[in-house]
């Protein structure tokens, strides 16, 4: 026999490696002898252990070419075709969304953050000073500030999000922002799109709204005749007033 006959045909061997590690009743049938690099052949063995439908075992078989023995290479369950397997891993970073923090949690920005960059190479706003490198060696003012990508990306998450346009809030609103008497203007590159609402009976109250944004409580919004309060007309009979009684 071949190498590679041997190994295929030393079933037993494999049968006995996989018994000895796994538990006792758990492995099935042989399935298959598979040919692996460099000369080593895996037998697959079933897996009938509960919660491991369409696992397998497999064992790794290698000997010498001037050999009889055989070695056990190692004895592993591996998921098949049709096994249930646990999702990708996905890193904390990635799955983290707004508003999962707790009090207590950190979550520090990436060191190549494109949100970011130093305050003396971009300033807090379209002013660029030569002193800004020598403020921030000293540590005066904010290390890092929005760039240009980040404040663009701010703005399309803020215009697209529920203080946009499309909120069904704002489709209904008879106003926008931008002629309400609440809205808060803000200063920098921002000012030109987004307010601060700063009416307290309204859903956004305290939040950056886009100027095309609306909603009920706007400071122009009036009732319609119909739902406005109506005026009675005078009493026929005064049953209201208190008797006066006259001695």
């Amino acid at each position: 026999m071949s190498v590679d006959e041997k190994l295929i045909a030393a079933i037993d061997v494999a049968r006995a490696a996989v018994d000895e590690v796994a538990d006792a009743g758990v492995v099935g049938e042989h399935q298959r002898a598979v040919e692996d690099e460099n000369g080593m052949v895996s037998h697959h063995f079933g897996c009938t252990k509960p919660g491991y439908v369409g696992w397998y075992w497999s064992v790794s078989l290698s000997r010498s070419p001037d050999s009889d023995a055989i070695t056990i290479n190692d004895v592993v369950l591996l998921p098949g075709d049709d096994a249930i397997v646990a999702p990708v891993w996905t890193p904390y970073r990635e799955r983290i969304r707004p508003g999962d923090l707790s009090p207590g949690d950190v979550l520090p920005p990436d060191e190549d953050d494109v949100r970011l960059v130093p305050t003396w190479t971009a300033g807090d706003g379209e002013e660029q000073t030569a002193d800004r490198f020598f403020a921030r060696e000293v540590g005066l003012g904010r290390e890092w500030t929005l760039s240009f990508e980040g404040r663009e990306m701010a703005a399309d998450r803020w215009h697209e999000g529920d203080q946009g346009p499309d909120a069904p809030i704002a489709q209904q609103a008879a106003g926008s922002c931008i002629s309400c008497g609440f809205m808060v203007s803000l200063a920098g590159p921002l000012a030109e799109r987004f307010g601060v609402c700063a009416n307290g009976m309204a859903n956004d109250d305290g939040r950056a709204v886009s100027f095309d944004h609306g909603c009920g409580a706007h400071s122009g919004a009036r009732l319609s005749r119909s739902a406005a309060p109506q005026e009675l007309p005078p009493t026929v009979f005064d049953t209201v007033g208190a008797d006066i009684d006259e001695f």
